[in-house]
């Protein structure tokens, strides 16, 4: 860490820099240069704070036994000021333990009033394209919106907590298919009273029996397509439609992205790249990445071993890909970035194969990573607008705060209405996020009430009451000794449970780099489970406010430092602290 510039490096990042020093002086005629060695988190904590697993892998190149190569290491090793013991263990591992006074002063650093919490600027200097939301407008959000909008804003703020300028890209579905239906179905049995009062809910009704009559009569399905033909060809009375449309979606997608804590840089819909779309199928064929195929313009990847991708259809009509190829492009140019990700959900990952590779077949040398996670279904089927068996994301949010409301008003009696009301909103509204967020993206979710509005075990709301509780104890320690200042008072981990909970605290920057850049979040909310359940088995076993004076300081200010922790965790997930539950 630069004392200066605050400038921090991750304590796993340090050890392995120390390590691999070892290992040159315990080799120093090897031509294996030892950059890679690395040390990690421990696998078994009675052995040792943290491991060194390179021996196994090194033991075929330097034809030496594991074990034999770990022993040298250590025999040639100098005792740096932070170690207290380094050990061979099993069949070649390198165990280190960090000195308990070491550990206590290098917390204090990273936590002396340096709202980063030692967490490193990764990204410092570098331009990330974060494209994520992307709902179909005309339509209220449904839950199964809320993993895109959840997990997509979460990145987004870590990734921005790690130095990357971050432009976050609300790239709605603005002008597809559906508008074609939708108009059609307006005009035969729009209500404008119903419009004035619940814009997307009269829109949704009037698309889904639009659809359902498209279904049933293929002419119907033919008008709603020339309808669309009008709209992309610039007829006055379907864009105004489409302009009102737009301009109602849009307010309501905001209302609800503000309870959602959501925003972002830009809102670029597919309708913003339509008048390039022309001049990019011109590029692909003119660099022969495109060509001809039964009168529709096409790209072959059988290179990649994945389906032909058609970029203009035999009428000269013009399809998502051709949109995000050309989306690529505008971005490229525009930004510079060093990185484009997209969080979607899985059933786009052949859609970005294909346009990823036609990208870099374009020469475009910009990252491009698809972050998918599973879909949300209800227990008999997944959620659609088209079946009308979808729950409106507003109802969730609103039911969700009517549970914890009744939970603030029988644990907090003592909060006026209006204070209670706020508490509800962010315990309940957190309740949501967490659970969407505590699970692997990658899996399957299976939407119920119970599980989605959770008050209790690993929620939301069990780390919001944990951060709460250790705001109680600092007020309280505040009431009695108003003229301390615990940043001044020394840490003392005399007792194993403090040495663990400063240990875990030490590893809060290094969880933070790995959620953003393995794209989990569940990574932080384990994290963030673990370290509020070490903090209740410290609360209950040592004593705090009537212990002797300086230990008493010491252990309210490691609180402090959990709550700390505790809060910027939860605000990366964009989760609410309330002083009070």
């Amino acid at each position: 860490m630069n004392k200066d510039k605050k400038e921090y490096v991750l304590l796993t990042d340090m050890l392995s820099e120390w390590m691999s020093y070892v290992f040159r002086q315990a080799y120093p005629d090897s031509e294996y240069d030892f950059s890679s060695i690395a040390v990690v988190d421990t696998a078994n904590p009675e052995f040792g704070d943290f491991q060194c697993n390179d021996c196994m892998s090194l033991s075929r190149t330097m034809r030496k036994a594991p074990r034999d190569i770990a022993q040298d290491v250590i025999k040639n090793a100098d005792q740096p000021e932070f170690l207290d013991f380094m050990d061979v263990a099993g069949g070649g591992f390198i165990n280190l333990r960090i000195k308990t006074d070491w550990l206590g002063r290098y917390i204090e650093q990273v936590f002396n009033g340096d709202d980063r919490l030692g967490v490193p600027m990764h990204g410092r200097n570098k331009t990330v394209v974060m494209d994520y939301g992307s709902p179909n407008v005309t339509k209220p959000l449904h839950i199964g919106h809320l993993r895109s909008h959840n997990i997509g804003s979460v990145l987004d703020r870590l990734f921005r907590f790690l130095g990357y300028k971050v432009i976050a890209d609300n790239h709605l579905g603005d002008w597809g298919t559906q508008f074609g239906i939708t108009i059609m179905g307006y005009r035969n049995f729009g209500d404008r009273n119903a419009m004035t009062e619940s814009p997307l809910q009269e829109l949704e009704r009037v698309y889904v029996e639009s659809y359902k009559k498209s279904q049933e009569d293929n002419n119907w399905l033919e008008q709603s397509r020339a309808e669309l033909v009008k709209l992309q060809s610039g007829d006055p009375d379907n864009l105004a439609l489409w302009h009102e449309f737009m301009d109602l979606s849009r307010k309501e997608l905001d209302r609800v992205y503000k309870r959602l804590g959501v925003s972002f840089d830009l809102v670029r819909g597919e309708s913003y790249y339509q008048d390039m779309l022309a001049d990019t199928v011109k590029l692909l064929e003119g660099k022969g990445i495109a060509g001809e195929s039964e009168g529709a313009t096409v790209v072959f990847l059988e290179e990649e071993k994945l389906p032909v991708c058609i970029v203009r259809k035999s009428d000269g009509g013009y399809n998502y890909a051709t949109t995000d190829i050309a989306t690529i492009i505008s971005r490229v140019k525009e930004f510079n970035p060093d990185r484009i990700i997209y969080i979607t959900d899985e059933r786009q990952q052949l859609h970005f194969q294909q346009i990823f590779t036609i990208a870099r077949r374009l020469g475009c040398a910009t990252q491009l990573d698809h972050v998918w996670f599973g879909l949300m279904r209800l227990p008999e089927a997944t959620f659609s607008t088209r079946e009308g068996n979808v729950i409106k994301l507003e109802c969730l949010l609103d039911e969700a705060e009517k549970r914890a409301l009744d939970i603030v008003r029988e644990s907090s009696k003592g909060l006026d209405p209006e204070q209670q009301n706020e508490v509800a909103r962010a315990v309940g509204i957190g309740a949501v996020k967490y659970a969407d967020l505590s699970q692997n993206p990658q899996s399957l979710v299976t939407f119920t009430w119970d599980k989605a509005l959770s008050l209790e075990g690993n929620s939301g709301p069990y780390l919001q009451y944990a951060y709460a509780r250790i705001a109680s104890v600092r007020d309280k320690y505040r009431e009695r000794f108003p003229d301390v200042d615990l940043n001044v008072c020394e840490l003392k981990l005399s007792e194993p449970v403090e040495r663990s909970l400063a240990l875990k605290l030490a590893r809060f920057p290094e969880i933070v780099v790995r959620s953003a850049h393995a794209f989990k979040p569940s990574i932080l909310t384990d994290y963030l489970y673990d370290l509020a359940q070490a903090y209740s088995n410290f609360y209950q076993n040592v004593p705090f406010l009537k212990a002797e004076e300086g230990v008493r300081e010491s252990r309210v200010r490691l609180c402090g430092m959990i709550a700390a922790v505790l809060r910027k965790g939860l605000n990366l997930l964009g989760i609410e602290t309330p002083e009070r539950i």
